[in-house]
């Protein structure tokens, strides 16, 4: 719905790796075990889509395939999905991303991100989402042309490592959705929050929480509606990531899994008796506010094969009670030379839920 860089040398961590934990070393991880027992505990009685959800698609065809992306700092992940890792971006640079899917919607994203050296980094840019060809009907079934509609948002993250091992950072989002023409646009601000940890050269963990206090106030009296509030599913994401073999070249591999919790909050109304208003009678509604949560996890492995290409495979949404809803993917990528451009093309493939289509997505990264 979230998709990381270091070429450091990896030998200390190999060798720490071989000796018993040392208490010190376990104690950053204890905000990760945190979360992932509160992911876990939360029953996924309802699947927790809401507003937003293009936003949730990810930055990215490596974020489509390693779907784990809170703590990915070895292979260059997005600051989007977790601000903490905009100190480990590998240098300046733009991406852009297109999707095909099926049902006539549409993804775009535009990145540009760098490291602010020695201990931090930024990132910004703007993602879209669109339905086109909605075939309009009016209340006799005639035809009434065809429909559109288009959500857009902005993005900015901002990240700093407090110590080699310990990075944190924020991140802001401004959401539109642009649904009726007689409707206006309901806009929305979500503040997001990371932490990334790397105990060793080879280990990094990360937490990260994403559309806090987003929402959108609908008004649709316009169009012989009402007033509502909608908000976003805050996003809890907690993972871990390991670096095999080489710190970079032929070889190199990262393996990454991730779990995540959506918790929405929504309106339940239900039959209240019959009261009187000026001598009528009415019917009454109780209202109670009631909050669903849907828990899943991914894994995604990338392997470099040689030095200008890697492959890449990942499975997304699993544990969500329904072996349809499970999204497999598997991409690659590519840096060819072009003279002095720097390159790097992206392309993922993702079966999406219960069989309906499979999702093309690509990125052209140019490293400035």
């Amino acid at each position: 719905m979230m998709r990381l860089h270091d070429t450091r040398p990896a030998a200390s961590g190999a060798r720490g790796l071989r000796s018993a934990p040392r208490p010190s070393m376990l104690k950053p991880l204890a905000p990760v075990a945190l979360l992932l027992a509160l992911a876990l505990s939360l029953s996924p009685e309802a699947a927790a889509q809401g507003p937003g959800a293009f936003a949730r698609f990810g930055m990215g065809a490596r974020a489509a395939v390693m779907g784990p992306q809170v703590a990915d700092v070895f292979g260059g992940a997005s600051p989007y999905h977790n601000p903490a890792l905009a100190p480990f971006q590998p240098g300046q640079g733009v991406e852009i991303s297109g999707a095909l899917l099926s049902f006539d919607r549409e993804w775009q994203a535009v990145q540009v991100g760098a490291p602010l050296r020695p201990r931090a980094g930024i990132a910004a840019g703007v993602v879209r989402g669109a339905v086109t060809g909605i075939d309009g009907r009016d209340e006799s079934g005639y035809a009434t042309g065809e429909f559109s509609t288009s959500d857009l948002g902005f993005f900015v993250a901002f990240g700093t490592q407090f110590s080699k091992a310990v990075s944190a950072g924020v991140g802001f989002r401004i959401y539109r959705s642009d649904l009726v023409e007689s409707i206006r646009p309901p806009t929305a601000l979500g503040v997001n929050a990371g932490l990334a940890l790397r105990p060793t050269d080879r280990l990094a963990v990360g937490l990260a929480v994403e559309d806090l206090f987003a929402a959108y106030n609908w008004n649709a009296s316009p169009a012989g509606g009402g007033t509502v509030k909608d908000r976003f599913p805050v996003r809890l994401r907690g993972g871990a990531a390991y670096l095999l073999g080489p710190a970079s070249g032929a070889g190199r591999t990262v393996i990454a899994a991730e779990v995540e919790t959506q918790v929405q909050s929504t309106e339940a109304r239900t039959p209240g008796g019959i009261g009187t208003t000026g001598g009528f009678p009415i019917e009454q509604t109780d209202e109670a506010d009631l909050r669903v949560a849907d828990v899943m996890a991914r894994v995604g492995v990338e392997h470099r094969v040689v030095e200008p290409l890697a492959l890449r495979i990942g499975v997304d949404r699993l544990f969500l009670g329904d072996s349809g809803e499970i999204r497999p993917s598997a991409g690659f990528s590519v840096s060819p030379t072009l003279g002095e451009l720097d390159l790097r093309i992206d392309y993922a493939a993702t079966l999406e839920p219960f069989g309906t289509g499979v999702a093309q997505t690509a990125t052209l990264r140019l490293n400035l």
